[in-house]
């Protein structure tokens, strides 16, 4: 690993290295590896196009003909000041001014960059690599500061592995959420509301699909479900630590002339209902499920179809338990986690605990019980898992769970949080089995995250290709001619009337071009409908992925089609 981001930081090197020979005034911010790649920042009076990535690829390969040995040189903050301002690149003077007294650089010919590195020996050995997009970038992430210009490639050790790699976009291009999601009209993002999605008819078929999924299986284990108010006083957000950790990303509005935050999290909601009344030990615990819209602020530049939103459902639950019954809990949560991701959606997945993060509230003690609680209940279920340091929620530490799709990339969605900071600041209580008033613990869950994102990912995973419990259109009635129309129609009716999605295609057209027009919407079912079919009451049955699967009766094809969906194949 340590090699491939090597090879991939020098490739950045050498991009830069080729835009400055091309663009001698261009201006250096920074260049690092990133996952699967690589990109650098310049500030270029020139707006690159996707011609101008293939000239700087012509110049990266003269420069990998060079051979150019990578030089690293120490440096004192002063000389390399005089350096820079020499070569007039004020976004690397600006770095250096937050430097210790003794820098780093690395030369290759003419180019010299202010780098800790590390680096490959010689330009001679980036020579698998390929230029990708060219985007907007805010200096160092602030919207207030120059838009650059940022060019993003990859590179690999081989051409093998780096055509394996482009083969892979490739796929994810065509199974891009935001294409499919216009080709199979599912939802837009309108100018109007950016990073507010519109759902249309079929997607909201989906949306509403798994929402059912979601209710019922809350209701086979012991969920109640709640909706609290979208819009909450400012001094509840004070309460919670949201106003203290949280304000950049939350939205205000003044009622009455005092503040209200729109919620970005239900927690504080879920809290002022459990305080409603008094609690004893034999309601607990006490599971109460929420699929709450929130609003956070994010900005323009990280909004990405429905991955990256600005309003969004989170399917949210909050346990509210015994400090006896914290493992029971974890566990089941767990187990049910599992049970949607494996046997419902066919998703393999990984685990990462999540520990105290700088901004936690809370005690040590605290943190140290409740990140223990999680080791022993992922122990217990003997789930492998990784730590990730200081990433945990600022309330308590968390289990995440990262989905892996159809084409191996990973999605964060599950998560269960461990907390009794919360509890401790809203004075939750119970009464217990002795008369005393004792404090419970929560836990805070999802497990699609968001639907919104969760039905991206599943349009990714299957390629617009939904399994029939969630196609929008679970059959398309295809007369062969006008003349079936009105058998169609009838066959149309009487899948309607047993609870199934149907549509018939009326057009006058060939039954070919009904049948691809079928396919390119993803439809899991064609009933193909003729002269033959219609004077005996038959139908001709063809599915999106076996293809032609002979005559058959409506009643056994029905039967089928609700077994299939019943079992949620």
């Amino acid at each position: 690993m340590e090699r491939i981001e090597a090879l991939r930081h020098t490739a950045a090197h050498v991009m830069a290295q080729a835009v400055m020979r091309l663009w001698p005034d261009a201006k250096l911010a920074i260049g690092p590896a990133i996952k699967d790649g690589f990109y650098y920042d310049f500030d270029l009076e020139h707006r690159l196009t996707s011609e101008d990535l293939s000239a700087i690829e012509g110049e990266m390969r003269k420069i990998v003909k060079e051979e150019l040995p990578l030089i690293r040189e120490e440096l004192s903050k002063a000389e390399a000041v005089k350096l820079f301002t020499r070569m007039n690149q004020p976004y690397k003077l600006e770095l250096l001014a937050e430097l210790p007294e003794q820098v780093s650089v690395y030369r290759q010919g003419e180019f010299v960059d202010l780098c800790q590195g590390p680096h490959v020996d010689s330009t001679a050995q980036v020579k698998h690599f390929k230029l990708q997009t060219v985007a907007g970038a805010y200096w160092r992430g602030d919207s207030s500061r120059p838009m650059l210009q940022r060019i993003y490639g990859t590179a690999f050790s081989s051409r093998e592995d780096l055509e394996a790699h482009l083969r892979l976009l490739e796929e994810a291009a065509k199974r891009d959420h935001r294409k499919l999601g216009r080709e199979l009209d599912l939802f837009s993002i309108q100018d109007e509301g950016p990073g507010f999605p519109f759902f249309h008819p079929k997607g909201m078929v989906i949306r509403n699909a798994l929402e059912d999924f979601w209710r019922a299986e809350h209701i086979k284990r012991g969920y109640h479900e709640v909706k609290t108010p979208i819009m909450l006083h400012e001094d509840l957000w004070h309460r919670s630590g949201h106003w203290d950790n949280y304000r950049e990303n939350m939205y205000f509005s003044e009622i009455d002339e005092q503040r209200f935050a729109i919620k970005p999290m239900n927690c504080p909601g879920g809290m002022l209902l459990y305080k409603r009344k008094l609690h004893s030990y034999r309601d607990l615990p006490l599971r109460v499920g929420e699929l709450g819209l929130v609003h956070r602020h994010e900005l323009s530049g990280a909004l990405h179809g429905l991955m990256r939103v600005r309003c969004f459902t989170q399917d949210d639950a909050h346990i509210f338990m015994l400090p006896s019954q914290v493992q029971a809990e974890i566990e089941g949560v767990i187990e049910f986690i599992d049970a949607v991701y494996s046997d419902v959606f066919g998703f393999r997945y990984h685990v990462e605990l999540s520990t105290k993060p700088a901004n936690a509230i809370g005690d040590d003690a605290m943190w140290e019980r409740a990140t223990q609680a999680l080791k022993d209940a992922l122990a217990a279920k003997g789930l492998p898992y990784v730590i990730n340091e200081g990433d945990g929620a600022f309330y308590g530490p968390k289990i995440d769970f990262h989905l892996e799709d159809s084409i191996g990339r990973t999605w964060q969605c599950g998560t269960i949080q461990l907390d009794f900071a919360m509890p401790e600041r809203f004075d939750l209580v119970y009464i217990d089995e002795d008369g005393q008033r004792k404090r419970p613990a929560m836990l805070h869950r999802v497990i699609f995250g968001s639907i919104e994102r969760f039905i991206g990912i599943l349009t990714e995973h299957y390629a617009g290709a939904f399994p029939l419990w969630l196609a929008p259109v679970q059959v398309m009635v295809i007369p062969v001619s006008d003349g079936q129309n009105q058998y169609a129609l009838e066959v149309e009716q009487s899948l309607r009337h047993q609870g199934l999605r149907v549509e018939s295609d009326m057009r006058s057209e060939s039954v070919g071009k009904k049948i691809r027009a079928a396919q390119l919407q993803k439809v899991p079912y064609m009933v193909i409908v003729g002269e033959r079919e219609a004077e005996t009451g038959m139908i001709s049955v063809r599915h999106r992925q076996r293809g032609d699967l002979g005559g058959t009766t409506l009643e056994p094809f029905c039967q089928q089609l609700l077994q299939e969906i019943a079992e949620r194949r």
